[in-house]
């Protein structure tokens, strides 16, 4: 009972174990046990791990994540229980939230139709990729990121940071995810119809790889969820939590977000609690297993 007072009252515990509450209280009472001092022992050990854990992924993680962290490191405990002494410890993943749009549709350029159509749920690496841009508030003037997520795995195979949100944003981007990927002719490649996107040198790009060129309906945030909801949970997690930055500073912290956490250690509910690496990781060995 004394175990789990910060999961139930102490009257329900009572009641559901038929002893009396005096006398539950009369045995608190009593000088401590060694198997007592063990189970607190443990208890202030599973609670520093929970705060090592907590403040490593940068104090976003809620109990699900923890959970998942601690059975990997040998606890075995319940999710309830983690969020109970999450609660008693004052841990949380709260964040703030704030929506700037970035796209820039008033333009001539030939619009794409939506061939992607929120078809998010894809089976094979490098098949759709999806793209996108959003601002970043420092000390010292705006900066841009552009970011290409695979959407097999939601990882972010190609990103750019800059100081200006022309063409070569995006094409620097692109153009990185194409060296490291190395993926086959003709994926599906998605993005809003922002001037960027529509501009002869992006399109030629894509022409180029035979890709399949997608577009979102104007005005609609939602036909490119995926990549918009990684950049609102790198505002959440990193970027609203910085109060004032330098470019500088700033640039270093997102690199380090995305290819020392995010990409290969942030749990994705979408990814059954896995990383974007280690999901893919994972989807190779079954495949080899397949083969072999």
């Amino acid at each position: 009972m004394d175990e789990h007072m910060d999961e139930y009252s102490v009257a329900k515990m009572c009641k559901v174990l038929e002893v009396s509450r005096s006398g539950f209280y009369d045995w608190k009472q009593r000088p401590l046990t060694d198997e007592w001092q063990k189970r607190q022992e443990a208890r202030d050990a599973l609670k520093q791990d929970i705060s090592v854990l907590y403040h490593q992924n940068y104090g976003v993680y809620g109990s699900p994540r923890i959970h998942k962290d601690l059975l990997e490191i040998g606890h075995q405990v319940s999710e309830s229980h983690v969020a109970a002494l999450m609660r008693e410890m004052g841990l949380s993943a709260e964040f703030h939230k704030m929506f700037v749009t970035t796209t820039d549709s008033d333009h001539d350029k030939f619009i794409y139709p939506n061939l992607l159509n929120r078809q998010f749920d894809v089976k094979e690496i490098n098949k759709v990729w999806v793209t996108d841009i959003t601002y970043i508030r420092t000390s010292d003037g705006w900066l841009y990121l552009a970011s290409v997520m695979d959407l097999y795995s939601r990882r972010i195979v190609g990103y750019t940071i800059g100081v200006s949100m022309e063409v070569e944003l995006v094409l620097t981007a692109l153009k990185k995810a194409l060296i490291l990927r190395q993926p086959p002719d003709g994926f599906l490649h998605h993005s809003d119809r922002g001037s960027q996107y529509c501009s002869n040198e992006y399109i030629q790009l894509l022409e180029e790889r035979n890709v399949q060129i997608s577009m979102s309906r104007k005005g609609d945030p939602y036909d490119n969820a995926c990549i918009e909801s990684f950049h609102a949970t790198i505002k959440k997690e990193l970027i609203y939590r910085w109060g004032q930055i330098t470019r500088k500073q700033a640039i270093k912290e997102i690199r380090k977000y995305i290819d020392g956490f995010y990409n290969p250690t942030r749990r994705h509910s979408r990814l059954d609690y896995l990383s974007p690496i280690q999901f893919e990781e994972q989807g190779a060995k079954q495949k080899q297993a397949l083969v072999s």
